[in-house]
């Protein structure tokens, strides 16, 4: 018994020297990657901006995720990991049960639906018949607006109805197409759909029809769409008529329901529909993780291939599209033009370029790409490539700005190049241009503001503290991570631990994640 003291003694000792050359780190990281791989991200914050702040700063290939965590006053806390990790916690559907995927503002992004309507108040509406012709008809809309061939076998279709009320999600994967953003893909929604909106606003209390849903058959639009016996037009419980498409999904970093996910003091997550017609490819990943990344709005990839589409209807951005953006003229004499975008500052570098060498080059539009943090220019009246050493006779090219990186490189439209899949080599942006600097003056500004809400109210959390994911509010005093991750965390890695022989400490550097848990729960 003496001897099994003292050996206890020698282990705890040699435990306490370890600990005292290599202390434990104050903030516990959940790791999914093996020892010899870099850590993984996994923060949370209070305030959405916060978040997106952390992703352009973040070297990492990581998205903003929105968490319902609290039953009726609708708020949310936002998590910034990499779609690996979150479905490596998420697939267990033991904790993260409440979320939503934040559709970055001015993110190239999928064509996408919210259907839904009260079953009580529209008896003889089909839904699955309804979901059926809108599909048929954006599909012919895609053709005749935009040349684009698709078909219901494109649509993810997800489903989350309960006896009251009919709900869908329709995610269109189509091949090598997308849309510049949401805002865009919301007026292409509101265009192919207006003859319906005018039916509403035409239809007076007295005109409207027994039938609780208006069928409409041959109503064409200016450009030559028709909807054909297409049922869109609904009624709620109150007997107002309104479109079975909800138009408020297009908005600035809106908030999508998951793909497995419910709404929080709901029972019914949106699940696969039984009409379904959308069939996975081959792939080295399970099914289910397909299904999550196909439902996610924003999972779109730069290529050369990419066509994307636009749909700009108002007429204050018709009138800026006709000014011409220059960093040296205000004038109109390039043909094209463009909207700025998120970061001027690079837009003015940018320009910078393509005018030179007597050459007046121009931004014909640029596209953002949420994945890569990239900046995709197409270059008017500026076509020298570094592949054939010269300027093209006919085909522009591109500036394409990683920002992650923080490095520009250009590519371009001929056929040639494409062909040879020519890319020229990588040179650092200008500091000014950067991340970093661009967040510089933001930063200041909040810090700013921080200490006069501070002096006001010193009871609130400070957003220093929320930059840095801790969370101060009296519901997440044991940690949010420990509260409502903490099963899940223990589940993989000790998993992860038994597969590598971590279970019992075997004298390595690094200190297993397996005890730091252990010693969390005790």
């Amino acid at each position: 018994m003496k001897r099994k003291w003292e050996a206890k003694l020698k282990q705890i000792e040699e435990r306490a020297s370890h600990y005292e050359r290599k202390p434990l780190s104050l903030v516990y990281r959940p790791r999914l990657s093996k020892p010899e791989e870099p850590s993984s991200v996994w923060k949370l914050f209070h305030r959405q901006t916060e978040a997106f702040n952390f992703v352009k700063n973040c070297k990492e290939d990581v998205h903003v995720f929105a968490l319902e965590y609290k039953v009726g006053d609708g708020q949310r806390i936002y998590l910034v990991t990499t779609y690996v990790q979150f479905w490596f916690y998420y697939k267990s559907r033991k904790n993260l049960l409440h979320c939503y995927e934040v559709i970055p503002e001015n993110a190239v992004c999928k064509l996408y639906f919210d259907l839904e309507f009260n079953k009580l108040a529209n008896p003889e509406a089909d839904g699955k018949m309804m979901v059926a012709l809108l599909i048929e008809h954006v599909c012919k809309a895609l053709q005749e607006l935009y040349r684009v061939n698709c078909s219901a076998e494109d649509v993810f279709n997800l489903d989350s109805s309960t006896d009251e009320k009919f709900s869908r999600h329709l995610i269109f994967q189509l091949h090598d197409v997308a849309f510049k953003d949401n805002i865009h893909v919301g007026n292409f929604v509101k265009k192919i759909l207006q003859p319906a909106s005018h039916l509403i606003a035409s239809e007076s209390d007295d005109g409207i029809p027994e039938t609780r849903v208006s069928h409409f058959s041959e109503i064409p639009v200016k450009q030559g769409i028709s909807f054909s016996k297409m049922s869109t037009v609904v009624k709620n419980t109150i007997g107002k008529k309104h479109l079975f498409v909800d138009l408020g999904v297009y908005t600035r970093n809106r908030n999508f329901r998951l793909y497995k996910s419910s709404k929080i003091g709901k029972p019914v997550a949106l699940e696969v529909a039984e009409d379904n017609k959308f069939s996975l490819t081959q792939s080295d990943i399970s099914e289910e993780n397909q299904y999550f990344l196909s439902s996610l709005i924003s999972n779109v990839r730069f290529s050369d291939t990419l066509r994307i589409l636009t749909c700009d209807t108002s007429q204050e951005n018709k009138q800026k599209q006709v000014e011409y953006f220059s960093s040296t003229s205000t004038s109109v004499e390039n043909i094209e033009g463009f909207q700025g975008s998120p970061y001027p500052e690079v837009d003015e570098f940018v320009l910078s370029l393509v005018n030179k060498n007597g050459i007046k080059g121009g931004i014909r539009h640029w596209n953002y790409f949420f994945p890569e943090e990239l900046l995709v220019y197409d270059i008017c009246k500026y076509r020298w490539c570094g592949n054939i050493g010269r300027a093209h006779k006919s085909n522009n090219i591109m500036i394409l700005v990683d920002l992650k990186n923080e490095v520009w490189y250009q590519k371009c439209h001929d056929p040639v190049c494409k062909a040879e899949n020519f890319k020229s080599n990588r040179f650092p942006l200008p500091a000014e241009v950067c991340l970093l600097s661009l967040l510089k003056e933001e930063e200041e500004f909040t810090t700013d503001e921080t200490i006069n809400n501070e002096t006001k109210n010193p009871h609130k959390p400070s957003s220093s503290m929320l930059s840095k994911g801790i969370l101060s509010d009296p519901d997440w005093d044991n940690g949010i991570d420990d509260a409502y991750f903490l099963e899940a965390i223990e589940d993989a890695e000790l998993a992860d631990a038994a597969e590598n022989n971590l279970l019992s400490y075997n004298g390595v550097d690094e200190i297993p994640d397996e005890l730091i848990i252990k010693v969390l729960q005790e």
